[in-house]
């Protein structure tokens, strides 16, 4: 594959969803077990968007619309919770959202960097990546994931 072919929107969206899937972990009780597959989620994504050509700067905004997402979707849920529990919740999911912003503006720069690395400095004009090895380290996070939840089950 080359830089000038695209990831396919469904792979995008099977990592969004996996975002989200990994966020409700965060503010859960086991959001000390799903930490290591949020930060791992998270760099993967901003890897993942240096392969879709994108700016540092459209990861944080990517990121950020999840943030506008799950206010308006949650807002009625938790207005109808006691104040400070509903306070906790939202302020919780922010913080574990600004923290993967920041994992995954590394990803992204450390992609950029391996990239100019292997070219010697030079941006290479067709830049190799695998989307069966994409999704397979998808499926790995997926699976990751699932362990933690059945964990949190047993």
């Amino acid at each position: 594959m080359t830089a000038s072919t695209t990831i396919p929107r469904a792979t995008v969206e099977r990592e969004l969803r996996l975002i989200i899937d990994i966020m409700s972990e965060m503010v859960g009780p086991y959001r000390r077990e799903a930490k290591a597959v949020w930060f791992r989620v998270c760099e993967h994504y901003g890897r993942l968007a240096a392969a879709r050509g994108l700016a540092a700067g459209e990861v944080v905004e990517e990121m950020q619309y999840i943030r506008e997402l799950l206010t308006r979707i949650l807002s009625p849920v938790l207005a109808a919770m006691r104040a400070r529990p509903g306070m906790a919740i939202m302020l919780r999911l922010n913080r574990v959202l600004d923290k993967g912003i920041a994992v995954a503006v590394v990803g992204y720069t450390d992609a950029l960097v391996a990239t100019l690395f292997s070219q010697n400095g030079v941006p290479a004009a067709d830049a190799d990546f695998d989307l069966q090895d994409i999704d397979r380290q998808i499926d790995a996070m997926e699976d990751e994931l699932a362990s933690v939840t059945r964990r949190a089950e047993a």
